[in-house]
């Protein structure tokens, strides 16, 4: 099997062919970026006559075109990040930078992460319009702002007894009421500005409020398990979506809150075990996980209680809602899920576990296993009688001598 790196840019794409055995560079080709152009280079790759992954540089909107042409017609397609590159242009023997090193060293990076565990491209689904509308919506909220604190200073400087409550220039009957009262005053320049700038800000309200209601129709049709889940509104629940995107790309809940960035990092050295605060991942995924627990904090009494319990732990209030957010990661990668009653809980263990209960019949004899269902009477006050779950297929021991008046058992478990 080869593998096709592509470097891609806004007027070419440059592409290599890597052998995957030898990692020997195979051949090499440029084509300008545009879609007659794809043809020749599916050409090109078919004319090699093996079996080939493509892969491409995550760069969304320059390499776009070029993925949806090559899922369209079946070939299959990986992302590589570009910092994974950089550790090959820095140990290739070829000295320098182009687009032929550039492609040569994201077809390595591919070989040397596993084809399996980059992300796939997909043809994109209804996800992408949840996200398009997201981040359209939040342009125009910025929009708006900006605006709005212009407008404030002006209205402060025509009226200054005047005090404007906060997101007031947002509210239609503020909008109302500023509107008639700069009509009635002299037509100043400043004026004149201001009104511009609240039927702009009116404007933009009215387009907010419309792709408000456009989302929630979306996500309720794509998502209505998650739009029901207490303190997950329109706009979380649309973010979520959108950044998700198709939930089947993560295999399980684990990949999801790490590309989240909600999975501690392992730290550990030694005896040393810990583990640190993952500052990388998809931050705008992370910012929708963040508002669902502070918000289910806010409203949800098991979420406070929670939260509560891991405070009294001796961590703080960012540290709980970190712990939180991890939880949160697994609820929403389930109620994503298209069919939740297939799905395989991610804590199964890999292999049955047999319980064994221990038990004694006098403080000073000998400790008895039973095994299954077991459960002969215990005479011994102190006897805990606990069910221990062993992961071994078999389970041997030996009880020493007494010591202190109790026995024993050489599991690395002693006898309480």
């Amino acid at each position: 099997m080869i593998v096709i790196g592509a470097d891609t840019h806004k007027r070419s794409h440059t592409v290599a062919a890597i052998d995957e055995a030898s990692g020997r560079a195979l051949a090499e080709s440029t084509v300008a970026a545009r879609r007659r152009s794809f043809d020749a280079l599916l050409t090109w790759a078919r004319g090699l006559g093996r079996e080939r992954v493509w892969a491409i540089e995550d760069c969304r909107h320059v390499s776009g075109a070029l993925e949806r042409f090559l899922l369209a017609r079946g070939e299959t397609v990986v992302r590589v990040a570009p910092k994974l590159t950089v550790r090959e242009r820095g140990a290739a023997r070829e000295r320098g930078k182009s687009d032929v090193i550039d492609a040569v060293a994201i077809a390595r990076a591919a070989l040397r992460e596993g084809l399996d565990k980059l992300p796939a491209a997909r043809l994109a689904g209804p996800e992408l319009d949840v996200r398009l509308l997201v981040d359209h919506r939040e342009r125009l909220v910025a929009q708006r702002t900006a605006l709005s604190n212009d407008l404030r200073w002006h209205l402060h400087d025509l009226w200054p007894e005047t005090v404007i409550p906060p997101r007031a220039l947002s509210a239609s009957g503020w909008q109302t009421r500023l509107a008639a009262r700069l009509a009635r005053a002299e037509q100043t320049t400043r004026v004149r500005i201001a009104r511009d700038e609240l039927r702009r800000v009116r404007e933009l309200t009215r387009a907010i409020d419309d792709l408000h209601a456009e989302l929630a129709g979306l996500v309720a049709a794509l998502a209505p398990r998650l739009l029901a889940e207490r303190g997950c509104g329109v706009l979380t629940a649309a973010k979520l979506l959108g950044e998700i995107a198709d939930v089947t790309r993560f295999a399980t809940d684990a990949k999801l809150a790490l590309s989240a960035g909600s999975a501690p990092i392992p730290a550990s050295s030694g005896r040393t075990q810990r583990h640190r605060l993952d500052h990388g991942g998809n931050r705008q995924l992370n910012c929708a996980l963040h508002r669902l627990a502070v918000t289910r904090g806010r409203l949800d009494p098991e979420t406070a209680a929670y939260l509560a319990r891991r405070q009294a732990e001796g961590k703080t209030r960012r540290e709980a809602i970190r712990c939180l957010k991890r939880h949160l990661a697994r609820r929403v990668w389930h109620l994503l899920q298209p069919n939740p009653a297939t799905t395989i809980p991610t804590n199964t263990p890999t292999r049955p576990r047999r319980l064994i209960t221990i038990h004694c019949n006098r403080p000073t004899g000998p400790l008895q296993l039973t095994y299954g269902d077991e459960t002969p009477g215990c005479r011994g006050s102190w006897c805990p009688g606990r069910r221990v779950a062993s992961s071994f297929p078999d389970v041997g021991a030996s009880v020493g001598e007494r010591r202190a008046g109790r026995p024993r058992l050489l599991l690395g478990l002693r006898a309480r």
